[in-house]
């Protein structure tokens, strides 16, 4: 019999792509009943469910890009991967039901690296019920790519749009902000040869912050309490920055937005990241992208219903941080006095 340990020090391309399928198939535990058919076939096949929109998102992460292999692990790699789009999900409302995942993998990968990759995925695939059904490994002359593509369900009149938000509708979002930009900020700025040890020496609030940024948590249950409670009237995922949302989620529904930057919840670490870095906190919380925090756009008299449905979906913490107004423009509100908001992240 082959020795596991000396398998996993071989590369992708040693053991072969069909192998790498074959490997990655017996790791995919049973497909639910909705999946006619998955794995193996020329596509999935799956059974519409009833009465509901299919909910489509794609996304994809790229070395040298989204994450560096010497910086993060496989496992929180694979696992980013998919919490990214499975945010999508949780910013329309839908609840997700399958999964395909593409990988361009360079020739030297090492497998254990495969492996890792796969750990981190299934593992996040497990904990929000979506079966992988399906998708495609193929060679990379360059950097490693992961490619994901999620299929969700929402009932017509509930799915939450970018476009939905009216005037005078009160901003909320979920969670602190900044610290997967401060997690980024740390690995940036830390020697590599001290990463390792520098790493196991963080204050919790900073090893906080870098886990934010590897190993994102999606706000599933909280987007799909508030889109089923009709609890909003917008919701939009913070990828890049908060101010970044805010500029989507207005111009989509045609009007202006304030933001009052002493409302905004500064991750912990941030705070204390800014103290040392010079960086004003409450322009981390703006600017920072990678949180995968949920923006809503709340009507004022749904107010009590919004706060239900938060509660009803893991009770995370919102926090008012601003208005959509009818004048246009975005505005960033301090001790009283308005400047345009700015900040967010662009790739190109």
């Amino acid at each position: 019999m082959p020795d596991p340990e000396q398998d996993t020090r071989q590369t992708v391309a040693e053991i072969g792509e069909h192998a790498l399928i074959e490997r990655l198939r017996a790791r995919v535990p049973a497909a639910p009943p909705w999946v006619t058919l998955g794995i193996g076939d020329d596509a999935a096949v799956l059974e519409p469910a009833r009465g509901e929109l299919d909910v489509l998102t794609t996304d994809a992460l790229v070395e040298g890009v989204h994450f560096r292999r010497d910086w993060s692990v496989a496992s929180s790699i694979g696992h980013k991967a998919l919490a990214v789009n499975l945010s999508d999900l949780a910013a329309m409302g839908a609840a997700p039901r399958a999964a395909l995942l593409s990988l361009a993998l360079p020739a030297d990968l090492p497998l254990e690296d495969f492996d890792g990759l796969l750990d981190g995925f299934l593992t996040l695939a497990r904990d929000a019920r979506v079966p992988l059904v399906g998708g495609n490994i193929t060679r990379s002359p360059g950097p490693l790519m992961i490619d994901v593509t999620l299929v969700g369900s929402a009932r017509r009149r509930r799915v939450l749009t970018r476009r939905g938000g009216r005037d005078g509708d009160e901003l909320y979002v979920t969670g602190a902000l900044g610290g997967a930009a401060t997690g980024l900020a740390w690995l940036e700025t830390t020697e590599a040869a001290s990463r390792p040890s520098a790493r196991a020496a963080l204050a919790p609030a900073l090893a906080a912050c870098l886990d934010r940024y590897e190993r994102p948590t999606p706000r599933l249950r909280t987007g799909l309490s508030v889109a089923r409670n009709r609890g909003a009237s917008a919701c939009v995922d913070l990828s890049d920055g908060l101010a970044d949302a805010v500029r989507q989620l207005a111009q989509a529904s045609n009007l202006g937005a304030v933001v009052n930057a002493a409302l905004l919840p500064v991750d912990a670490g941030t705070a204390a990241w800014s103290q040392t870095s010079g960086q004003v906190a409450a322009d981390a919380a703006l600017a920072g992208g990678e949180d995968y925090e949920l923006l809503f756009a709340v009507p004022a008299r749904k107010r009590r219903r919004f706060h239900a449905a938060v509660a009803a979906g893991g009770d995370i913490p919102v926090t008012r941080i601003g208005r959509l107004t009818k004048a246009p423009g975005l505005w960033r509100e301090d001790d009283g006095q308005q400047r345009p908001l700015t900040g967010g992240f662009s790739h190109f």
